[in-house]
């Protein structure tokens, strides 16, 4: 089987969000925290908890549309029973938001009731919206917001300074750039960021990574790799094949399958890769989630 040489990906710009999330703390009533509903528990940074401490927190499962359905109850009803407030959304298309404010006035109840005792109605809620690069913040904050306030880019590291955005309904919410942790520990979490487009794919070997995806995409949904690209997915990775892995051999037969040819009739592996991992990212091979709830998970 392919390995993947380890990666790593914490620029400069991380270091100072963290610092940033920790200053600005004081000023939010709670914390939106968005990940993926594709990698649930890799799409969460560990070192959140202490960075935020005991503010309240609302998770939002964001991409939710991309995600197996089954899977997404699964993981509603684990992280509800961990005690979190969550909903499912899909960021791009407002899908699920309409559960925002209501979910935000549940949370911060207490704090709400306490305002109006002290005749203070109406007095806007401060939300820091936190997550990993390229998870939908902005596009969250965008929906919500009715207008484009943030920028949105489907590569991650495109929000470099915090904003605040005027909701409708009393909210302000202040927008932070995404961040990573600095070091990789578990090597499989790296992939999943890497397979969604978390990190940057200029810091990794785009084919390894994507003989690497269908190696993963072959075990939990062989189903939608025929439907996509119609190949066999049946392998030999034997001396016939020189010495190519498992991974690679599914590669040449989808860049095969789709005529990405050059000169001698020789397969464009790298294109055959960036059209695979594009299409995995933008949902085309159909709704898969790469991880499952357990005991620990999160």
């Amino acid at each position: 089987m392919t390995k993947t040489p380890s990666i790593q990906w914490f620029p400069g710009h991380m270091a100072k969000t963290r610092r940033m999330m920790q200053k600005n703390l004081s000023l939010v009533d709670a914390v939106v925290e968005v990940i993926d509903a594709r990698i649930p528990i890799s799409s969460r940074n560990p070192e959140l908890d202490s960075l935020v401490g005991s503010k309240p927190r609302i998770i939002v499962l964001n991409k939710c549309d991309a995600a197996d359905e089954s899977a997404n109850r699964l993981w509603m009803d684990y992280l509800k029973k961990s005690g979190a407030a969550v909903f499912a959304a899909d960021c791009k298309t407002g899908k699920g938001l309409n559960a925002f404010a209501p979910t935000v006035r549940e949370v911060l109840a207490e704090l709400i009731e306490k305002n109006n005792s002290r005749g203070m109605a109406g007095r806007v809620l401060h939300l820091m919206v936190v997550g990993i690069p390229n998870v939908g913040k902005s596009s969250l904050i965008n929906k919500l917001a009715g207008r484009n306030k943030a920028k949105v880019e489907d590569r991650p590291g495109v929000t470099r300074e915090k904003q605040w955005v005027k909701l409708a309904n009393d909210i302000d919410l202040l927008d932070m750039p995404g961040v990573l942790w600095p070091k990789f520990e578990d090597q499989t979490v790296a992939e999943h960021l890497a397979f969604t487009g978390a990190v940057k794919d200029d810091v990794m070997d785009t084919e390894l990574l994507a003989c690497r995806l269908l190696l993963r995409l072959r075990e939990i949904c062989p189903e939608n790799l025929v439907q996509r690209y119609g190949i066999s997915l049946e392998t030999e990775a034997n001396e016939e094949m020189l010495g190519c892995s498992e991974g690679y051999e599914l590669l040449l037969r989808v860049g095969k399958a789709r005529g990405m040819l050059i000169s001698g009739g020789e397969i464009n592996t790298e294109r055959a890769a960036i059209t695979l991992l594009d299409e995995f990212r933008s949902g085309k091979i159909g709704r898969v989630t790469l991880e499952l709830p357990t005991e620990g998970s999160i």
